[in-house]
This record gives C-alpha cells, structure tokens and sequence, in this order.
C-alpha cells in the first residue's frame, strides 16, 4: 500500500508541472547555438576537407578533360582494366574517351571497382546522397570493393537536410524505393574497437567532383 501511495504521489508531482513551460525553457537555451559547424572556407573546400577526414577521397576536376585524365590516372595507379557501370550516360561518355567499361553479369561479382552517379553531395559531413532510383540502382552503391562517384558542383548543397529535402523534392510523390547517406567507406569497430574498412559495402570511395 505505500508503495502505491508514494507511486501515486510521485505521478501527481510530475503531473502537476507545467510541461508547456518546460518546452519554452528548453528551446530558448537553444534559440542561439548552432547544429553545424559552418561551411568554410567553401562548400567545394569543405566537403573535399570532411569526406578525406573519414578515409573518403575527392578530386577536383574543372574541365571533362581533366576528369578523364584523373580517372585514367586511377585506373593505371590501381591496376582497373575496366570499370563496371550500369549507368548508360556515364558508359557513352567513357566510351567516348576510350575508358573500358563493363555491366555484363558475368562480370559484376569480379569487378574491381564500379562507378556511378549521385543525387547530391552534402558539404558539411563529406556525404553522397544515392539513390535506388536510375540506371544503377541499389547494388552498385554496395557492391563494388572500390566505389567511384561522379558528381558536378551543383549536387553540392550544404546540410544533410538541405539535401534530404531536395531529394524530397525531385521525387515529389513517387520516392524511390532506398534514399541513402554515404559518409565515406563501409567500416566497423564492432571487434575490439578495431577500425576495418570494407566490412559491409565498398573498402574505397572516391567521388570525382567537376566544377560547373
């Protein structure tokens, strides 16, 4: 009986507090603090800055010449014959340029890296936004041992929600079917507190950002 007596007045207590008073309290201590840090010196700095900050690599490319030469610079550093691509625009462009591609299923659980396109970059967490949506769907955002992005500086917006929401946008009434937030390679720590890249999806990301 006193266990339910003291229960009760305890319940009464906090009933009796003015909740809308604590929310007020609580949201004014916060009016005036940031929840990012901001973006300099620019968003192309920034996210080049956050992305190799996490193991991730970004290259800068001002012209489509310069682009093909830093792909190709790639491919011969890590011994890529070829690149596994799914999407039609990027192997017509490779193509174009005399960069082997692939997207036989014979060749998908061999590949040695697979390049594909993003729906946005996020400046401040060196994140790529994907998507299931297009040509390459969810598997080459997993799969590859070496994921290969290729975005232009107008994808680049500064916050995860700035992106989210254009996402949102885009697809207004038909999302598709995965949204996902890559902030730099697969890892994991689970096996005492060891850092391992490429636990659960691809061990290298390099997204190959061309200024526009």
């Amino acid at each position: 009986m006193n266990s339910n007596k003291s229960r009760q007045e305890i319940l009464e207590r906090i009933n009796a507090i003015d909740n809308s008073a604590r929310s007020s309290e609580y949201n004014t201590a916060f009016d005036n603090e940031e929840i990012y840090k901001p973006i300099l010196p620019d968003a192309i700095s920034c996210f080049k800055a956050e992305l190799e900050a996490i193991s991730g690599r970004c290259v800068i490319c001002n012209t489509q010449e310069e682009l093909v030469a830093n792909l190709c610079k790639l491919m011969e550093e890590k011994g890529f014959s070829e690149l596994y691509c799914r999407d039609k625009s990027i192997v017509s462009f490779l193509t174009t340029h005399n960069i082997k591609t692939t997207n036989s299923d014979m060749d998908f659980e061999l590949m040695q890296a697979g390049i594909t396109r993003c729906e946005y970059l996020v400046a401040r967490t060196g994140s790529v936004i994907v998507t299931s949506a297009g040509d390459s769907g969810r598997q080459m955002n997993v799969f590859p041992p070496v994921h290969i992005v290729v975005a232009t500086s107008d994808q680049l917006l500064n916050y995860p929600e700035d992106a989210l929401g254009a996402v949102a946008n885009k697809y207004a009434g038909a999302l598709p079917s995965t949204i996902t937030t890559i902030t730099g390679p697969s890892r994991t720590a689970d096996i005492e507190k060891t850092l391992v890249l490429g636990a659960h999806g691809p061990k290298e990301l390099i997204v190959f950002l061309s200024i526009v």
